[in-house]
């Protein structure tokens, strides 16, 4: 496992008390990942942007895991209206991704850092479109309670999308982008969840032995230049999340 930092799980090789059965295999093989797991692009040596994003799964009143993901605002300049996992760009005060991930977390739709560990983080994937080399980070959220949009010029709502749907094959498909990249994608919960958060939850998804069989030849066109919007957010804009990111030029995970 990768160094761990404050608010982890402890030492490398620890588990953290309570922690849920269902994150094996999916912790020992994320903690051991490597670049050519999720693409076969690497980070330039200097130019690319520090980033980090947080993966953070939960679990409902069943005991049944789940994600947490942001949409992104239809008004926005860069992604509008796309979903994706909190995170952003470090900021010199970060010490690591970690803190930069449970930062934007807590910017980004209030998350309290306190109620999130930090287990694991995976390899540093670089996305060439936007030129930031993003680090995810895996984390439990031990302590869910409620979320919500902190900026609605940033991020439309927030939702907590059961992993039972997203590996459901039924909501799997592939999406074609206009520069002719095509990558995984979900439709769960209203949304079309494609680009990079796709193909790190397909390859989660792998992982932790949840995904399913599906059919990888149903492929959808996205329009050009506008994004699928996602569904209307509730009045308070606080529903459990959903994502997506930036097209790349290879049907990787990556994009």
């Amino acid at each position: 496992m990768r160094p761990a930092s404050a608010r982890s799980g402890g030492l490398p090789g620890e588990r953290p008390a309570g922690l849920p059965g269902w994150w094996e295999p999916l912790l020992t093989r994320a903690a051991a990942a490597r670049t050519e797991d999720f693409t076969s692009l690497r980070t330039p040596a200097t130019g690319a942007r520090p980033s980090a994003v947080l993966v953070l799964l939960g679990e409902d009143r069943s005991g049944r895991p789940d994600l947490l993901l942001l949409q992104r605002a239809a008004t926005m300049r860069n992604h509008a209206g796309q979903p994706a996992f909190p995170g952003g760009a470090a900021d010199p005060d970060d010490r690591d991704a970690a803190a930069t991930a449970l930062r934007e977390a807590n910017e980004e739709v209030g998350l309290d850092p306190a109620t999130a560990t930090v287990l694991t983080t995976l390899p540093q994937l670089y996305i060439p479109v936007s030129g930031f080399a993003v680090t995810p980070v895996l984390a439990w959220w031990h302590a869910p309670h409620p979320v919500r949009p902190c900026d609605p010029a940033e991020v439309a709502h927030v939702a907590r999308l059961p992993i039972a749907e997203l590996a459901d094959p039924a909501n799997r498909i592939r999406v074609r982008h206009p520069s002719g990249w095509v990558g995984p994608a979900f439709q769960a919960s209203g949304m079309l969840v494609w680009g990079f958060t796709a193909g790190v939850i397909s390859a989660l998804l792998d992982m932790a032995g949840w995904s399913r069989p599906w059919h990888p030849g149903r492929i959808m066109e996205l329009p050009d230049p506008a994004y699928p919007p996602g569904p209307a957010p509730p009045p308070d804009g606080s529903v459990p999340v959903a994502d997506a990111s930036a097209a790349a030029t290879s049907d990787e995970v990556v994009s």
